[in-house]
């Protein structure tokens, strides 16, 4: 098995970085930066799956398997009701700022690489837009920035990357309409009810029946901690592959799986979420491995001054504009506002959401999308994980930690 080089280095790896972990955790370096680096050393030993790149068949497997979890943990840890009433600043993040981010990334893209079809530069746009508070650590754990705009920063990381689903879906379908089918009203009727109607359901059904039937059974004492712990692994799959069944989308039926988890017991849930989250943590280091080694080695001869400017600017003006619109009106001071525009860092969603085109579409055709994606990735990577830590300090600064 031509893959037991890599699984092996994976293992090393999270091994090693779980040793030094607290000495790390003091420093500016983050998981993903070392796994990505790790990964990009590895790649020239020249492996042999590595010829068949994102198509490697367990690379889909293992990015398919990877996203599942991560929308399915991701719902899961919003407190719906907390929501409710603390709304204001995650709902205009995700009502305004989200579509904003997502229209003048495709708006900037278009005139900045006029050889590209349009379809692709949209999914591009759409793909970078779900942000990854994980990459900046510090900001969402630190308590020196102030509950609130931690909290708003994870909710809205949380969240964007299940609503930003939809649109990338229906792009790929319209890029991957080998059999003519255009603008058939019929088709894409069908095809939006499949998708966004009996998705959801599935996921509902299952997410709820699952939390319940935990609930249920554990507190009649039939159900132990362990297997309490193993439900979320059983539940976001049983809520994909249902969804499936029925031909609707098994990656929104996790995500709402997540949402309406129907456990309610505070502690039965923080076991779910705990483990859950366990697992797709080293499913989430698996694919930062593999994206410096597969990814970025095909995405680097595409690198040049037209997807570094665009990079920049989808780190900056493309997320930064949006969220200070979105933002009006808030009360928050400049400072704060421009604190959470550049802590919407591209990570995992973005390259899991590439992997799936890829999986999906192939490479031919889509070199530019998927460089200038890696690219930005990477940047977010590093300057996101090394300006966690000094930027949170304005909130020190400005002796406002505790608020």
């Amino acid at each position: 098995m031509t893959e037991y080089p890599i699984f092996i280095s994976m293992v090393l790896l999270i091994l090693s970085y779980g040793f030094f972990l607290k000495l790390v955790e003091k420093s500016m370096v983050t998981a993903p930066m070392v796994f990505v680096c790790v990964g990009v050393l590895v790649s020239f030993f020249d492996f042999e799956f590595q010829t068949e790149g994102p198509k490697a068949p367990f690379v889909k497997v293992l990015a398919e398997l990877t996203l599942i979890l991560v929308l399915f943990i991701d719902a899961s840890t919003i407190n719906l009701k907390r929501l409710v009433l603390d709304r204001k600043l995650p709902t205009r993040l995700l009502g305004i700022g989200l579509p904003l981010t997502m229209l003048l990334g495709a708006l900037l893209a278009i005139p900045f690489f006029p050889d590209e079809q349009k379809w692709v530069l949209i999914l591009m746009a759409f793909i970078l837009s779900p942000t990854d508070a994980a990459l900046g650590q510090a900001v969402v754990t630190g308590q020196q920035v102030p509950q609130r705009i931690r909290q708003t920063i994870n909710v809205e990381s949380g969240l964007n990357d299940g609503i930003a689903l939809p649109p990338i879906l229906v792009c790929l379908a319209v890029l991957g309409d080998t059999d003519g089918v255009g603008l058939d009203t019929q088709y894409w009727l069908l095809f939006v009810l499949k998708q966004f109607v009996f998705g959801p359901v599935a996921g509902a059904l299952v997410g709820w029946g699952g939390g319940y039937l935990v609930d249920y059974f554990s507190k009649r004492g039939w159900m132990g901690h362990t297997y309490q712990m193993l439900a979320s692994l059983a539940i976001a799959i049983l809520a994909f592959s249902f969804a499936e069944i029925f031909h609707g989308n098994g990656f929104i039926a996790a995500y709402i799986a997540g949402l309406l988890l129907g456990t309610h017991t505070e502690a039965i849930r923080d076991r779910i979420r705990e483990f859950g989250e366990a697992e797709s943590q080293v499913m989430v280091l698996f694919i930062f491995l593999l994206f410096g080694l597969i990814l970025i080695p095909i995405s680097f001869p595409y690198w040049d001054w037209r997807a570094l400017i665009y990079s920049v600017l989808s780190l900056t003006v493309i997320r930064m504009v949006p969220v200070a619109l979105s933002l009006l009106g808030s009360g928050l001071d400049k400072k704060t506002v421009w604190f959470i525009g550049w802590f919407g860092p591209r990570g995992i969603a973005s390259v899991l959401y590439l992997l799936m085109a890829v999986i999906q579409l192939g490479t031919a055709g889509f070199e530019r999308m998927i460089s200038v994606i890696s690219l930005t990735v990477t940047l977010s990577i590093f300057l996101h994980g090394l300006t966690a830590v000094p930027f949170s300090k304005i909130f020190i600064d400005k002796g406002r930690a505790t608020e």
